[in-house]
């Protein structure tokens, strides 16, 4: 490959050297930071010598070359360019830095809920499961007893992530905001205090108990947060900011009585007093415009945003609907939104999967067909970003596929029990209407597909790729190719852990295996091992590539996005060039102080020459490292 060609091809279709902030690499993508997007020509970038893929993530333009390729096109790109060349981390900020106001704010909404969603997915699916449960019970279709100790405990649990959803998001935007997650945490405490009238409750009781605040200026309704979202963020930063500043100018002697003290009581006062009445009287108003517009007879406003939620998800502004979720659930027991998200979500994969199975271009259909599936699951950023923004017709048609599901939801009434799950594992959140549910995900790919397949791609992608040119003779000459091994070739797991599809690495590229196909591993143990004989081809931090004797590329990826800790919490045992045998130890790496930085551990591994193979069967379940099977590949 001609380094300096691929260099000099990106170069051109961004811009040229103007155009350009900073540039950055990592294991597998040249991050670049560009002044002015619209002076990037994308479709030729993406045709550019030995770029496996284009994406925009964290205002960065991400360009794909793999494993050792990126090193030196990253060389002659800077060459030629010029560009100041960064760090990962400076370049994350850069890219951040870019957004204006109402980005960053989309951002950080993003930024606090993320963490969080697990804890309220868990709740939200037993939620869903209890009230089929007490549907069935109490219609006479089962028989169950409900004064058990599994179902009395199971109905306990079920919607205590909701009960105390400010402290948890109190103690994720703590951390957001660079405060102390812990006194984040007492100020959703104090929202929630016992010696507060239930929220739940003024609906049928009224206020019971008002409160004179500024020596009687005004009185406020003593009434806790339970299910509110914007007044507990605003409290939040409130506290983190005169924290923050505290730390700043009171003596270090007395910063550990002060500081805490004086943040804690202040931001209370204040949030009672002030934050609390003003913002949920914005959010309530916020939730009651949302379910206006979902209202509006047969389904008209929702037929809208279900055809514009891709597009939001394309802005970033899509990190902003939990709150919509969560602002529905307290006041309505349901979420009428989520249905609408799901319905945009596996559309975008209906038409991804349309152009999966109509093109004949190999490259394109390996791309498109997990790409689709991920999207099937609620992950859409590789089908929207890999493949059908890239021919924009797709999108279009995954736009009204998603604006057809979203119709049927709003004119049946679905909603959903909870949030942070669409595709097709948000059944589990439809329980008490799983019909309706199943008819609008039909609808909403069906569509989406049907259109896809007639008009999604132009004709040229309909065509079988043509052979390439043969490649110019080289200078010196190239040595002999060494026969590749045929029949099938096995993947030794190289970490102990659980094997799980790319689709949830949460990563556009990997999860479109731009790079390759392959599995990821969810680590239980910070140890990758070798899983065969090879020579190392690349060490970076927090990944290692092989050239594997059998003949497979692999690259081991530990973490997504973990190339911005530079090799903190990891320990490297090999160089760059060494031979190893099946079984040593390749790198070591702390999975606790990885989490803790905000960092997810589940570690892709890929076969980065897959195209050499005409199968790749992978297993998924518990495994071992250097003992089970993770992949197998067949010529």
């Amino acid at each position: 490959m001609d380094y300096k060609k691929a260099a000099s091809e990106v170069l051109e279709n961004i811009g040229g050297k103007d155009n350009i902030v900073s540039a950055a690499h990592c294991a597998t993508r040249l991050r670049l930071v560009i002044a002015d997007n619209g002076k990037v020509n994308k479709k030729e970038l993406e045709n550019a010598t030995g770029v496996q893929g284009v994406f925009e993530a964290q205002g960065q333009l991400q360009i794909i070359f793999g494993t050792g390729t990126v090193n030196k096109v990253y060389d002659e790109f800077i060459a030629l360019s010029g560009a100041a060349a960064v760090s990962k981390d400076e370049a994350k900020a850069q890219g951040a830095a870019k957004g204006n106001w109402f980005q960053r704010a989309i951002k950080t909404l993003g930024d606090i809920f993320v963490p969080i969603i697990p804890a309220i997915v868990a709740s939200g699916f037993l939620m869903g499961i209890m009230e089929s449960l007490n549907f069935m019970v109490n219609n006479g279709f089962i028989q169950l007893d409900t004064t058990s100790s599994i179902y009395v405990f199971a109905q306990l649990f079920s919607n205590v992530a909701y009960t105390f959803l400010p402290i948890l998001i109190a103690f994720s935007a703590a951390k957001v905001f660079g405060g102390n997650p812990f006194l984040g945490a007492v100020i959703g405490m104090i929202m929630l205090h016992p010696d507060l009238q239930n929220a739940w409750t003024v609906a049928s009781e009224g206020v019971q108990t008002w409160q004179e605040v500024f020596f009687g200026l005004y009185k406020v309704p003593l009434v806790g947060y339970q299910g509110h979202v914007i007044p507990v963020i605003i409290a939040v930063w409130v506290m983190c900011f005169l924290e923050k500043r505290l730390h700043k100018i009171v003596p270090a002697m007395l910063d550990l009585f002060v500081t805490p003290l004086v943040s804690v009581f202040v931001t209370g006062y204040l949030t009672l007093a002030v934050i609390g009445p003003v913002f949920t009287t914005v959010e309530n108003h916020i939730i009651d415009g949302v379910q206006w517009l979902i209202a509006i007879p047969f389904g008209i406003g929702s037929f809208i945003m279900g055809g514009l939620y891709a597009t939001t998800v394309v802005s970033g502004i899509h990190h902003m609907y939990t709150i919509i979720d969560l602002g529905q659930l307290s006041a309505y027991g349901l979420t009428y939104w989520l249905p609408l998200a799901s319905a945009a979500n596996v559309a975008q994969g209906g038409a991804a999967l349309a152009v999966a199975l109509k093109t004949r271009n190999k490259k394109l259909k390996s791309m498109a067909l997990p790409a689709s599936l991920s999207a099937f699951m609620g992950i859409t950023e590789p089908a929207i970003f890999g493949v059908n923004l890239r021919f924009f017709r797709p999108f279009i048609a995954g736009s009204i596929g998603g604006a057809c599901g979203a119709l049927y939801a709003s004119i049946v009434g679905l909603g959903a029990t909870g949030t942070g799950v669409t595709g097709i594992f948000g059944i589990l959140l439809h329980l008490h209407h799983p019909v309706q549910y199943i008819i609008t995900i039909a609808i909403a790919t069906g569509v989406a597909f049907v259109i896809s397949w007639f008009f999604g791609l132009p004709k040229e992608e309909q065509q079988p790729e043509e052979a390439s040119a043969p490649a110019q003779p080289a200078e010196q000459p190239a040595p002999a190719a060494v026969p590749a091994p045929q029949g099938e070739v096995t993947v030794v797991s190289p970490l102990t852990g659980e094997a799980v599809p790319l689709s949830e690495t949460g990563d556009p590229a990997f999860a479109a295996e731009a790079l390759g196909k392959g599995i990821a591993v969810k680590p239980s143990e910070g140890k990758v091992f070798a899983p065969c004989d090879a020579t190392v081809s690349a060490v970076m931090g927090h990944a290692v590539g092989l050239e594997c004797d059998n003949g497979a590329e692999l690259l081991i990826h530990v973490g997504i996005d973990t190339v911005n800790l530079d090799g903190k919490h990891y320990t490297g045992h090999v160089e760059e060039g060494q031979r190893v045998k099946a079984g040593d130890l390749l790198l070591e790496f702390d999975i606790a102080a990885i989490e803790k930085e905000g960092y997810k551990t589940i570690t892709p591994v890929i076969v980065t020459n897959s195209d050499d193979y005409a199968d790749t069967q992978r297993v998924t379940g518990a495994v071992t490292a250097g003992k089970d099977t993770l992949m197998t590949l067949t010529r």
